[in-house]
């Protein structure tokens, strides 16, 4: 089931590149001349943000931009080697594994994206450096594709996941109330920015290129624990445990999900309680759902347990992006972080359309 496990994103993650993805690119990034970063904001179609930078930040606020910059760093790595993969002809990548689509329009769009990352990470920190707090320096990647089918359905996936998290980023600077909050309308045009790359991603696969009318929302903790699936472990400058965020144990998801009413497998690395313990379910901007797991979980001699839970997508789950957790106790609960804060293995990632 190599497929399915790519599609719901698994964390039993396996190297698909021979050697790590590392920085610097050739054009100076991440520490591009001036010279170097007027061709990326060409390249990206327009000029980093010279909106307000906080010359302060709260601690939580911190935290999130630490995240947001090593997602977007990350995103520059992933896109960089795509277009990359492209263009060299790489088995997967060549004509015809990109037919019917036209390779210069592909190559140019692709490009696009990643100048458009370059700036948006050195844009976070920036952010960063100006309320006098440490930059985020590029670790090393390890991307689990290998043909542009397979790059384009994680593309979409992670996108989908950094559109449910930006929202919870926003609400939380207007919380806090403090100098940050001026940037939420900069956050506004990157969630803009990045539904416009995953409109191009589900067009590709000849999708609708919007999923559903609202789309899934996320929590800080998940999107941290998911970015961790591609990061070479202790390769980062900064090390990542160095972050106030939550990394969930992971919660493989066995079988593929579908866009009907089913049962799924799930296996994870360590004990279930399955009277104790659910499967919760966030799709759309709907409350999140709790299903109960089905008793008994089975316990392999190696410390795998493998049960199953119902995946019920016809209660109104939407296109595109569902989460999935394994939580104590069985709620309700108000929202994505509610679940998070009760999450013991995820998150799982499933795209059905």
């Amino acid at each position: 089931m190599l497929l399915t496990n790519l599609i719901v994103l698994t964390a039993s993650v396996t190297a698909a590149a021979a050697t790590p993805f590392e920085f610097p690119l050739p054009d100076g990034f991440p520490s591009p001349s001036p010279a170097q970063l007027a061709q990326i904001e060409q390249g990206a179609g327009g000029t980093l943000a010279s909106s307000f930078l906080p010359a302060s930040l709260k601690d939580p606020a911190v935290t999130i931009l630490q995240l947001l910059t090593n997602n977007e760093l990350f995103e520059v790595a992933y896109f960089t080697e795509l277009l990359a993969n492209i263009t060299n002809n790489v088995p997967g990548y060549d004509e015809a594994a990109t037919a019917p689509l036209d390779r210069a329009y592909l190559i140019k769009a692709l490009s696009t994206i990643a100048n458009q990352e370059e700036l948006h990470a050195l844009g976070a920190n920036g952010i960063l450096l100006g309320a006098k707090q440490a930059p985020i320096a590029p670790c090393k990647y390890d991307f689990p594709v290998s043909s542009f089918k397979e790059a384009i359905l994680l593309a979409q996936t992670f996108t989908d996941t950094a559109l449910g998290t930006i929202p919870a980023v926003q609400a939380l600077f207007a919380a806090d109330g403090a100098e940050e909050a001026r940037n939420i309308p900069l956050l506004g045009s990157i969630l803009a920015q990045e539904g416009e790359q995953v409109g191009f991603f589900r067009y590709v696969q000849r999708k609708t290129p919007s999923a559903a009318p609202f789309l899934t929302g996320g929590s800080a903790g998940f999107a941290f624990t998911a970015l961790q699936m591609f990061i070479v472990p202790d390769s980062c400058p900064k090390p990542l445990s160095s972050i106030n965020l939550p990394t969930f144990k992971p919660l493989e998801i066995v079988n593929k999900p579908m866009a009907r009413n089913m049962t799924l497998w799930y296996a994870v690395d360590g004990p279930v309680d399955c009277e104790r313990q659910a499967v919760v379910y966030i799709s759309g901007q709907n409350l999140p759902l709790a299903v109960p797991i089905a008793c008994p979980a089975r316990l392999s001699r190696g410390g795998i347990t493998k049960f199953k839970a119902e995946f019920p997508f016809e209660a109104g789950f939407a296109n595109g992006l569902t989460i999935a957790a394994v939580v104590n106790g069985t709620g309700p609960f108000l929202g994505p972080d509610a679940v998070a804060a009760a999450t013991v293995y995820g998150p799982g990632l499933i795209e059905v359309d």
